[in-house]
């Protein structure tokens, strides 16, 4: 996912009536809305409703959509559920008594974001481009049903683009051509009955204004008005609209959005106890095998999908960035390719560390446990610095056999080693426990870290040395030489415990490996 969901402590719902409904219908709409979620909800303090516009139209909304703004008790006080996902979905179960109406539950900043951030107010939105609004419809409907089973996507929004109606006028221009009348003068004539048309100016002291006239509000309310519209004939006559033109009422567009200039249809819906990534993976998917688009017609993905895209892309530049520049600090310290390589050795093992901790705790891959991941190499590396730094310093005092460095390096940094990682680790620790407002971000980093340096310290102290000796002797490795090599790496780990003994016996290679 893109970024953990916090927890705000309030629910933002977006409430939409069917389309072309009168601002009293969504009224009804949500005070219905209002009054089920105050008695059948404890936690609930106060709802706050917000339909259409305001005078400074910064955020833009028909008449027939609302946002429901739903003020929480604090969470010790609820009694209905234990989080946010199981109230929402209990609310929404509770206000699907109400017909024709949508409701879309989210949080008040994280919509608000999300609308700034990606265009859509959910959290995933599948953009459908093509010509022919009937036929983005029909594609938005067949996504829309897909979507709807998939585990995870609720609060499905299908974006309306037609359903309007209107009156259509269909000229006969056989008939036309035998009244002698032109399209131009019949079109005059239906704009002036019905919008209206300058018919003079009326002077109030200096100032001049159109005199403006059309039918009564009586005589343009319904179709037959419209059908019996008279139009005069250049011999004076008038005829009826009916005679020269077809007149109906059909759906038309409600909306029509475009992206980049080319019209589009929204499917948008939110993400609730799953990752945005395995869900849209599988909703694609789906929507391979099940949908067969026609030509000029595409999809994307929209949301905090979108987002995760482009974070991870920004990453694919970052990390490998600061693993290039981890490494140049380890070849400018030590002067050495060979032992820089060997130090780096710690990243893929606190690497493992890290994952697997992620997995334990139930936690999908974000940017901030990515964000972590570069914090953690950094970290990790600082191990095999200390110990080789310490093997360099054994050899440059005349300790030439490599196993005996080995050992004394290892008892001598075991302390020092373990305190570097400890120190770090207990310092994350309470962002990875926090429980606190913003702990959703802080979690999966800590976590990370945290992780990563307990893998990366105790395989250190282990494949560490091992990858030393075999640098040093320049041997090829050999299945049979690996075993006792591992014995070395966890005896070492382990003589630092062994304080009793105020003498330590020394083995060769061959004594090592009769023992194992």
């Amino acid at each position: 996912e893109f970024i953990p969901t916090l927890e705000e402590g309030d629910f933002a719902v977006e409430t939409r009536v069917m389309t072309g409904s009168s601002l009293e219908n969504t009224i009804k709409a949500t005070t219905q809305a209002e009054k089920i979620l105050l008695d059948q909800f404890p936690e609930v303090e106060q709802v706050v409703s917000k339909i259409g516009a305001g005078e400074i139209p910064t955020d833009p909304m028909p008449i027939e959509a609302a946002d429901l703004m739903i003020i929480l008790k604090d969470k010790s006080e609820w009694v209905t559920a234990s989080n946010r996902e199981e109230l929402a979905n209990k609310m929404a179960e509770a206000l699907e008594v109400i017909p024709g109406v949508t409701f879309g539950f989210q949080q008040p900043i994280q919509m608000r974001f999300n609308e700034l951030m990606t265009g859509v107010r959910q959290d995933v939105a599948v953009k459908i481009y093509g010509e022919n609004l009937d036929d983005l419809s029909e594609y938005a409907n067949q996504i829309g049903s897909i979507a709807s089973g998939v585990e995870g996507a609720v609060d499905l929004y299908i974006e309306e683009v037609t359903g309007i109606p209107q009156i259509v006028i269909t000229y006969k221009r056989d008939q036309l051509a035998k009244y002698g009348l032109s399209i131009m003068d019949v079109n005059r004539s239906v704009q002036a009955a019905f919008a209206g048309a300058s018919a003079g100016l009326v002077y109030e002291n200096e100032r001049r204004f159109d005199l403006v006239v059309r039918l009564d509000k009586a005589n343009r309310n319904d179709l037959e008005s419209v059908r019996n519209l008279y139009i005069s004939r250049k011999d004076g006559h008038q005829i009826p609209l009916y005679q020269v033109a077809n007149v109906e009422i059909e759906d038309g567009p409600y909306q029509i959005q475009r992206d980049d200039t080319r019209r589009r249809i929204l499917v948008a819906f939110n993400v609730r106890n799953r990752d945005v990534e395995s869900v849209v993976t599988q909703l694609r998917q789906k929507i391979d095998q099940s949908v067969v688009f026609a030509p000029g017609y595409s999809i994307s993905y929209g949301g905090q999908f979108e987002n995760l895209v482009e974070a991870r892309q920004r990453l694919a530049v970052a990390v490998p960035l600061a693993l290039l520049l981890i490494f140049v600090l380890l070849y400018f310290t030590f002067k050495s390719v060979k032992q820089g390589m060997l130090i780096f050795t710690a990243i893929p093992l606190s690497a493992i560390g890290g994952i697997v901790a992620l997995y334990l705790r139930g936690m999908p891959f974000s940017i901030s446990a990515g964000v972590g991941f570069i914090a953690l190499f950094g970290v990790a590396v600082l191990n095999g610095i200390v110990l080789i730094s310490e093997f360099n310093h054994l050899k440059k005092d005349g300790v030439s056999d490599i196993l005996e460095r080995i050992y004394q390096g290892t008892k001598t940094r075991l302390r020092p080693v373990i305190m570097t990682a400890a120190v770090a680790s207990l310092g994350f620790l309470p962002m990875a426990l926090s429980q606190s407002g913003g702990a959703e971000v802080q979690k999966p980093l800590a976590t990370v870290v945290i992780g990563g340096l307990i893998t990366a310290t105790f395989l250190t102290l282990i494949v560490l040395p091992i990858l030393y000796y075999y640098f040093e002797k320049g041997l090829k490795v050999k299945p049979k030489a690996v075993l006792p090599i591992l014995l070395v790496g966890i005896f070492m780990f382990q003589s630092q415990g062994v304080q009793a003994q105020e003498t330590q016996s020394k083995y060769t290679l061959d004594e090592v490996i009769e023992i194992a």
